[in-house]
């Protein structure tokens, strides 16, 4: 029997969220696939198999959800609560709350904390191995200077994108003060910041087609290599048509990242060398999401409308898993020219 190829799009998941998807993610240790969605829901799917393994039904949208082992997970959600999730036993219970919707959750296995960022204007730190309630579990409370839009942790160091175009660094192992406090340097809204794999910076994208390469070494040298550049963006009627990039995913081998944006594509980048790799076949609406799995094979797209033009009829909500291929994500070497004879 010959397997039938998969369309250029990538295998599309059955039993998809009914509504827009918030997150998806890989596991670290299978290929699980963690989604997060306004229907209420997180799901729990076996990517390679095509399975939905589990179900949880919360009290309002929820905006992001992470794994903590094979078994279990963490949501965040619309209601102000945060959740543990354990899948085999198809249980929950709540961590504690925010005073507003919570928009974002990373598990750092590092510190062995949850970190949550709320529109509460605080990051809260929680210790999941305590009984539940938030007396138990709650490890500290961090005033923001805006709301917390994304997170992103690499080893102790956590990177925390705000509304108003604030940037905290901070150490996770001493959370009394960020590391360093910065501005964006792009002018529009974060969407997204993502840490590099090998922990020497940070990429941030913004509502304005664009993606900021950061480190965090202060000095003049390091300083000096940081750049942005336009993306997701085209040209019509010699108007330039400019689209939000919702979503950044770093290759774990390879250290180049996927970009997804509201123009429905994504795109593949070598930062180190400037270089765009690879842009896939359009998908039908938004990329509101992208992960990795932990060995670089599959990437997990989710085709889902963001609202950037407000209420209107749109393509359904999809998960699509599509397997790699090295030549999309692997940097090309420099090519020198050969010296004269």
């Amino acid at each position: 029997m010959t397997a039938v190829p998969s369309p250029a799009t990538g295998r599309e998941l059955s039993n998809p969220p009914s509504d827009g998807i918030s997150n998806l993610r890989f596991s670290n240790h299978s290929d699980h696939l963690l989604v997060s969605s306004w229907d209420k829901t997180v799901r729990l799917y076996d990517a390679s198999d095509n399975v939905l393994r589990g179900e949880f039904v919360h009290g309002g949208p929820v905006l992001d959800c992470c794994f903590h082992d094979d078994s279990s997970g963490f949501s965040v959600s619309v209601d102000n609560t945060v959740r543990r999730l354990v899948f085999n036993h198809n249980k929950e219970d709540i961590l504690g709350k925010h005073d507003a919707p919570v928009r974002c959750v990373e598990y750092s296995y590092a510190a062995g904390q949850l970190i949550t960022g709320s529109w509460d204007k605080t990051l809260k730190c929680w210790d999941p191995r305590g009984a539940s309630g938030q007396e138990h579990t709650l490890v500290g409370t961090y005033p923001q200077p805006e709301r917390v839009y994304s997170l992103s942790l690499v080893g102790n160091r956590l990177v925390v994108a705000t509304a108003g175009r604030h940037v905290n660094v901070y150490d996770l192992r001493n959370m009394s003060q960020p590391e360093q406090r910065r501005e964006s340097s792009l002018k529009y809204q974060t969407r997204s910041v993502r840490c590099y794999p090998n922990g020497t910076g940070y990429a941030l994208s913004s509502v304005e087609g664009r993606v900021a390469m950061e480190f965090f070494d202060p000095s003049e040298a390091s300083q000096a290599k940081k750049y942005a550049f336009k993306c997701h963006r085209k040209l019509e009627a010699g108007r330039d048509i400019v689209y939000p990039v919702n979503a950044i995913a770093f290759h774990p081998i390879y250290g180049t990242f996927a970009t997804g944006g509201c123009d429905g594509f994504v795109n593949v980048w070598d930062g180190n060398n400037k270089k765009r790799l690879y842009q896939y076949s359009k998908y039908p609406t938004s990329i509101a999401a992208l992960s990795f799995s932990r060995d670089g094979r599959l990437l997990a797209v989710a085709s889902s409308y963001t609202f950037e033009e407000g209420d209107k009829s749109h393509e359904p909500d999809a998960i699509y898993v599509r397997s790699v291929n090295e030549i999309e994500v692997k940097p090309k070497p420099k090519v020198y020219p050969n010296p004269p004879t």
